[in-house]
């Protein structure tokens, strides 16, 4: 079979909330141990270390995203990696499902609304994203993705006239 398989990784910016939240969770650990000690002694130390944990665990790992874009013919899967270790399928769908395939800025968008947006772009203000219309669970849907060059001819050669370039 003469299957088109292509891979593309995109890194997610950090957010302006990722930082204070670093700072907030270690700022509560001291807290919890600092003031804790004088009521519950080395109980507050265990309660510091669940605490830092729960936060090494759960917290961080959601503050590290990148986004693998798989396209195998037609149909794309997009899966988000967190932390560089922890892989989570986010979406799969058929690209020749959608509506329209444009610049995320495009005026060709205008006539489409969409009940549930997917944002698994960079975040970069700089970057080309582009926006995917298409109907997921009998919704109208939004999905920005970050593709390059090569993954946007692979995407023009299943969608033709419905993918815009501008």
């Amino acid at each position: 079979m003469n299957d088109a398989l292509y891979e593309l990784l995109v890194a997610r910016r950090p957010k302006p909330y990722d930082l204070p939240v670093r700072i907030l969770v270690i700022l509560l650990i001291v807290a919890v141990i600092f003031f804790g000690m004088p009521f519950l002694g080395f109980l507050a130390v265990f309660i510091a270390v669940l605490i830092a944990l729960a936060a090494y665990y759960l917290i961080f790992p959601r503050l590290s995203v990148e986004f693998e874009y798989t396209l195998l013919n037609h149909d794309m899967q997009i899966d988000a990696i967190y932390n560089r270790a922890k892989r989570k399928s986010r979406m799969n769908f058929d690209i020749q499902n959608a509506e329209i395939i444009a610049p995320k800025k495009s005026p060709r968008l205008n006539s489409y609304h969409a009940e549930k947006v997917h944002d698994f772009s960079s975040g970069s203000g700089s970057a080309k994203v582009y926006a995917i219309m298409i109907p997921i669970d009998k919704k109208n849907a939004c999905i920005y993705i970050e593709p390059d060059e090569k993954m946007l001819d692979h995407m023009q050669q299943w969608m033709g006239s419905k993918m815009f370039r501008d």
